[in-house]
């Protein structure tokens, strides 16, 4: 009985700790569409004030579907990291750091074009947050949490 009723006390701190990890990697997708809607603002702001000098930004129709299938990764790695077993943390921590990666790679690119501070925001708002869910990922795999949720 001693036994059964330690694993009933484990298990919410195991969910608890679950659902932070899920709450990491929340803030990072919110924080990549801050930087998404910042950078808009930004360049909007670059055009107005060049009364329309600086070339405009186009895409075809069929590049478009692009932008929200990457940016809907972001809730995919959400919705692994709330499934909660070993696999899918798993997977949600290499897509997680992979969308991290990528988009302040992106960030980064864009503020060597457009100033300085398109590339701060990348860093403050999508690879702060982002280091913080990958470390609380790894840190819940290697803790014996994960251990106690059915595959």
């Amino acid at each position: 009985m001693s036994s059964q009723s330690n694993l009933y006390q484990r298990r919410p701190a195991t969910i608890h700790q679950q659902n932070r990890v899920a709450l990491f990697w929340l803030t990072s997708g919110v924080g990549a569409v801050l930087f998404v809607t910042f950078q808009l603002f930004f360049y909007v702001n670059g055009f107005v004030r060049a009364q329309g000098a600086t070339p405009t930004i186009t895409f075809e129709p069929d590049v478009l579907w692009v932008f929200p299938t990457f940016y809907g990764c972001w809730i995919i790695t959400v919705l692994l990291a709330l499934i909660g077993t070993r696999k899918s943390q798993w997977v949600a921590l290499i897509l997680g750091t992979l969308m991290v990666a990528l988009n302040t790679l992106g960030g980064i690119s864009d503020g060597m074009r457009d100033g300085w501070y398109v590339a701060f925001s990348a860093v403050f708002f999508i690879t702060v947050p982002g280091v913080f869910a990958i470390v609380a990922t790894w840190c819940h795999l290697k803790s014996k949490g994960v251990d106690d949720v059915d595959e």
